[in-house]
């Protein structure tokens, strides 16, 4: 599915991270795994250390850390949200929704549109198409795109496939209208055929938590972890993006009638090193053009991972300077989006820490 925007921009763009971090030396002991060939895993898929909030700690209060920090500079007003977007897969509740919870923590008005989006790692790219959406709206002027995951929270620390490489964050993304002329390509497509490669099978509805589902077992990957633990099958991933990103980054470009030369910048969602050189080289992208070294400094917050590849990468040059970016992002769904813009003269473009002793927002 193909989408066209118009005369819209990221106005500015903020990342939070924890400042708790824990380094994969210091972990090795967890893993059901001979250590030395732990470092040789380590070396191949590019992971060193990961940030993870503290017990307790939401997604809500990530994102009202980092909303309170723009508001409280003047970098944003609270009277000019129309909309907000809240991305996440660990939502603070069942119900309510948890975009609710940060309009009202933060005392916003009551006219203006809070939504849910229940998305992971194409979710950036998910969401700032609903964001552009709502932008269509001449009653909406600025939408916050907020993208909130403590993915840690819900994974087994003994599973060397996910612990090591997951992460929590937050971002903070603004659109608005352009006052330039702009044309916004982007397009998604979702293959729920293989929901279960990536999921938490216990929790919901359909099989609620019991004393059974929080029993850890040793899993027929070698790793221990209870139904009520994320799961990624790794293989079946790579080959998901190995076979459906390449085509869907060529359907974008045709579409924009741009070629990957025309491009600087490939800001994709951030699984791992590996999976990222093995795709660039699929694609036909040097290397440098498409950063893959999230993880090892912060680990894979699912959906924030775009943005944290876009503040670590360029950080405040987006202030002065513009490129022309594809992002694309990749994961639970199983789902793949990506679009092609200009980003840059961004009021803002930076990431802060979220101090392990910031009171929670219950």
């Amino acid at each position: 599915m193909n989408f066209t925007f118009r005369n819209m921009r990221i106005g500015g763009l903020l990342v939070v991270v924890p400042e708790n971090e824990s380094r994969y030396a210091d972990e090795l002991d967890n893993y059901n795994f001979p250590i030395a060939n732990s470092r040789k895993l380590q070396n191949v898929i590019g992971i060193d250390r990961h940030r993870l909030v503290t017990e307790g700690t939401c997604a809500s209060d990530l994102a009202l850390f980092g909303l309170r920090h723009l508001i409280d500079r003047g970098d944003l007003q609270p009277d000019d949200i129309d909309g907000l977007i809240l991305v996440t897969e660990t939502p603070d509740y069942f119900m309510p929704p948890t975009s609710s919870v940060i309009q009202g923590k933060l005392g916003l008005s009551q006219d203006m549109w809070c939504l849910d989006l229940n998305q992971g790692c194409a979710g950036f790219a998910v969401g700032l198409i609903q964001a552009f959406m709502m932008l269509q709206q001449e009653s909406i002027q600025r939408v916050v795109l907020v993208n909130a995951d403590t993915l840690t929270r819900t994974c087994s620390p003994q599973d060397r496939n996910a612990y090591p490489l997951l992460g929590d964050a937050a971002s903070v993304a603004i659109l608005e209208p352009s006052t330039e002329s702009t044309t916004i390509h982007a397009n998604l497509q979702m293959d729920g055929n293989q929901h279960e490669k990536i999921m938490i099978p216990a929790g919901g509805f359909r099989l609620p938590c019991t004393p059974e589902t929080a029993q850890v077992a040793l899993a027929s990957d070698g790793n221990y972890r209870g139904q009520e633990h994320y799961h990624m099958d790794g293989i079946a991933v790579l080959n998901f993006v190995q076979n459906q990103i390449p085509p869907l980054i060529d359907n974008l470009l045709s579409a924009a009638a741009t070629s990957l030369d025309e491009v600087d910048w490939f800001m994709f969602h951030q699984p791992n090193r590996f999976m990222l050189e093995k795709l660039a080289d699929k694609l036909g992208v040097p290397r440098e053009k498409l950063p893959n070294d999230v993880v090892e400094h912060y680990g894979n917050a699912s959906s924030a991972t775009i943005p944290t590849a876009i503040t670590h990468t360029l950080g405040a040059d987006l202030t002065e300077n513009t490129y022309t970016m594809c992002l694309c992002g990749f994961g639970v769904g199983l789902t793949c989006s990506s679009l092609l813009l200009e980003v840059g003269g961004l009021r803002f473009c930076e990431m802060i820490n979220y101090p392990s002793s910031q009171p929670r927002a219950d």
